[in-house]
Formats: structure tokens, sequence, C-alpha cells
């Protein structure tokens, strides 16, 4: 009787933990459409996102039983936010276009690798990081695959209309000039777009080598050398350099709108830094890869030993 009151305490837990995130959004979201010069950007991408995640995701899902899908959906879903960036800012903002190719070029960077390799050459399987989901599902007693991945869908969807989006929202209303700190911004999301994408070639190009050699060996050059996760870092030095372009407009705005729209607003965008590194560390990004890169390659343990997970640094000695 003990065990199974708390196996329901444990299952209770988990819902809330699981259904949190959507209660989240919806402040976030209704915070930026009350703002009655929000309000067209916000219910447009509202719906583009739903079709977007139920056409490319929700749907395969339920055919295939592949959460993979999602990562089709997701990074086409930002690329179309800089679309709705463009048609509600206008072409005559540099601000709202600046902004606007921020989102295009992250989301059409991952979303051409998505198409590629899943679509054009068909997914094989199950992507690993979401096999590592079900192994959470399990833990935490959820026991109808096909909702859990209705839901883990619609958690990333809810992300793109609400959490996301709120730098391209503000983006639409901001001035049209770029001042000293939006300037700064788009100049070191640019060093890291950079710094992600040398990152994926870097391990693309060591890959190539290590299958030609017929051999399995961890990645521990380049940037690999300095972070386990250097695309992952790049990718959210980038999410936190949209923050602070995002910065001057919420300054701009801040007396002129009710103070609790201004103080949702500016925990939206610290939500996007938290949100950001929670799904590329423990969520969707290195806690899941390891594990199995420490199945798989036997050098992969004591290169956590000397290199840090995720924020680069100077390797660590070790004398094992």
């Amino acid at each position: 009787m003990c065990i199974s009151v708390s196996l329901l305490e444990g299952v209770a837990m988990a819902t809330v933990r699981r259904t949190m995130p959507f209660a989240i959004y919806v402040v976030m979201f209704a915070a930026l459409a009350l703002q009655s010069d929000l309000t067209g950007f916000m219910v447009c991408n509202l719906l583009v996102q739903l079709a977007v995640f139920v056409v490319g995701a929700c749907l395969p899902a339920h055919r295939t039983g592949f959460m993979s899908y999602v990562d089709v959906a997701w990074p086409w879903g930002l690329a179309l936010i800089g679309v709705q960036v463009l048609v509600f800012g206008g072409l005559d903002s540099p601000a709202a276009v600046a902004t606007a190719a921020i989102y295009l070029l992250m989301g059409m960077r991952m979303g051409a690798w998505a198409l590629r390799f899943m679509v054009f050459k068909r997914l094989p399987g199950e992507l690993p990081r979401y096999q590592y989901q079900r192994r959470r599902w399990e833990r935490d007693g959820f026991r109808n695959e096909k909702v859990s991945l209705q839901v883990e869908i619609m958690v990333q969807c809810g992300a793109n209309i609400a959490a996301l989006a709120v730098p391209a929202a503000l983006a639409t209303v901001r001035p049209a000039r770029l001042d000293v700190v939006s300037v700064a911004a788009i100049a070191l999301w640019a060093v890291f777009w950079v710094f992600e994408s040398v990152a994926d070639l870097q391990k693309a190009r060591f890959a190539d080598r290590t299958r030609r050699d017929g051999v399995r060996r961890t990645c521990d050059s380049g940037l690999w050398r300095y972070s386990r996760h250097p695309n992952y870092f790049g990718q959210w030095m980038q999410w936190s350099s949209l923050i602070l372009l995002s910065l001057p407009v919420l300054i701009d705005r801040w007396p002129h709108h009710h103070i609790v729209f201004g103080l949702l607003t500016a925990l939206a965008l610290a939500w996007i830094s938290w949100t950001t590194y929670h799904m590329l560390v423990h969520y969707t990004g290195a806690v899941p890869a390891e594990y199995f890169s420490r199945q798989r390659r036997p050098d992969y343990i004591r290169y956590q030993r000397v290199t840090n997970r995720f924020f680069p640094g100077l390797r660590r000695t070790t004398h094992q």
C-alpha cells in the first residue's frame, strides 16, 4: 500500500513538472498578446506554429512513433518567426530586418540539416536524445507513449509560440534605428553563430576521419578540446544575444505600459536564457548525448574528466 501511494505521488509530481511549462507559456503569451501593438504578431505566430508543429511533428510522430520529427518543426518554426518579423516590422526598419535575419539564419541552418537527414534520407530510427526521453517517461510512470510523444512535442511548440518569440515580437514595434547596444548584440550573435557552425564542421570532419580509419574515438580537437558541447554553448549564446538585442526596446516601452506587462515581458526574456540552457544541457542536449557516448566510446569517460561539459575552459589535469 505504501509503495502504491509513493508511486502515485511520484507520478503526480512528474505530471505537475510536465504541465508546468504550458502554464508558464500561457502567461507569457497573454502578457504580450494583451499589449495592443503586439496582439497581431502574437496571434499570427500562434496559428503559424500550431500549423508547423501539427503537420511537421505531431502527425509524423503519431504515424511512425518517432519524436525526432520535432527537430524539423522547431527550427522551421523559428525561421517562420523571422518571416513574420519582416511582415509586421517592415523592411524599412533596420532593427526588424536584423532580428528577422537572426531568426531566419538560426532556423534555416538547423532546419536544412533536419530535412536532409530525416526527410530526404528517410529517418532510420529514433534519434538517441529522444530514445533517452523514453527512459524518463518510464521513470516517471508515464505508460502511454503516444500521449507522451504529443505532449513533449507541444512543449517545444509552446516555446516557439511564447518564450522564444518575445525578442521577435518586440522587434516589430521597436524604433527603426539601431543603437550601440543593438549593434553590439548583433555582432555578438554573429560571432557565436560562426562559433556554433565551426564546432559542427569540426565534429563532422573528425567523424569522417574516424569512420574511414574504422575506429571509434571522441572528438577532442579544435573547440571540442575546451567544451564537450561547444555547438550547444554557441547556440545558447546566440539566444543570449537576442535577449541583449531586446533590452533597449523593453526599456523604451517600460514607462508607456502597465508595470505588470513590463515585468512579465522582462521575466519572459530571462526565461529564454534558462529554458534554452535547460534544453541544451539537460532536456535534449548534453545529458542524453553523453549517456550514449559513454557506452559507445571507451575514451569518453576520460574526456568527461578533463573537459568542461558546457562552458568552454582550460582542460583539467588527471592522473588516471
